[in-house]
């Protein structure tokens, strides 16, 4: 199994470094910088580019290091990703400094998303976040609830190595819906303490996620009634009806979150 670092990027970009001796692998490479850096630093080889999803601040970087060690670029087949030559849609195996990866599409953030999963590591881009989930800018509700589910039913042990630095902005929203969830409460501290030291709030485990993150919580007795009270005040249950569907809840409380 290669092992796993990060390489911070921008302002809270995680860029996720896998190496195996001397080889070396990337995924969400934003900026070139950084990455070049670290690759020179420690004598690695680049061999492979693994991009989630086709925003600049997730594939800036490619060109720059497609130029100086042709690695094999892996991204989206329906997105527009610079350098892409080997593009996926989501069911593949690919092999990474060798262990076999699935690819798993999950769209929502972006119509074309993927993720890629080896065996108790998940590379997950913005698709689901420490404590939260990406913004839906392409996809719909259900969409991006069908995605989580599916990420959902991986192993409890699977770390989720996220490309963004947001977990405690994301816990005082989860705080916010469930205001009681002693879960939450531990990981307020947790990250709090962590990030005072200036280290990583992930990677997080998925087991950590079912218990924390509201967005994985949708059919949670908590989660729904704060995601009713939500879609009430904002009028989405105006014909009277009421919706108590896991898609229905995730998309109250992802509206609630895009302006909390």
């Amino acid at each position: 199994m290669f092992s796993v670092s990060l390489i911070p990027a921008f302002k809270d970009n995680y860029i996720w470094l896998l190496t195996c001796g001397q080889r070396a692998a990337v995924v969400d490479p934003g900026d070139a910088a950084p990455v070049m850096a670290r690759l020179e630093a420690d004598g690695l080889t680049l061999e492979a580019i693994l991009i989630t999803h086709h925003h600049a601040d997730h594939q800036g970087g490619v060109a720059a290091l497609v130029e100086r060690w042709q690695p094999t670029v892996f991204a989206p087949a329906s997105e527009s990703i610079t350098g892409c030559n080997r593009p996926l849609s989501g069911g593949e195996s690919i092999e990474i400094l060798g262990q076999m990866i699935d690819v798993l599409a999950v769209p929502g953030h972006t119509l074309g998303h993927l993720a890629y999963y080896a065996p108790g590591a998940l590379f997950c881009g913005d698709t689901l976040f420490g404590a939260g989930c990406g913004r839906l800018f392409e996809g719909t509700p259900a969409q991006m609830a069908d995605s989580l589910e599916r990420i959902a039913a991986l192993p409890d042990a699977t770390l989720i190595y996220c490309a963004h630095e947001y977990t405690e902005a994301n816990l005082r929203f989860a705080l916010a819906v469930e205001p009681e969830n002693p879960a939450v409460q531990a990981r307020v501290a947790k990250v709090a303490a962590l990030r005072a030291a200036g280290l990583s709030s992930v990677p997080s485990t998925l087991a950590e996620e079912k218990v924390s993150n509201p967005f994985l919580r949708c059919s949670e007795p908590t989660v729904v009634a704060a995601g009713l009270r939500h879609a009430a005040a904002r009028g989405f249950s105006a014909s009277g009806a009421v919706d108590r569907s896991k898609t229905a809840i995730f998309a109250a409380i992802r509206d609630w979150r895009n302006g909390f």
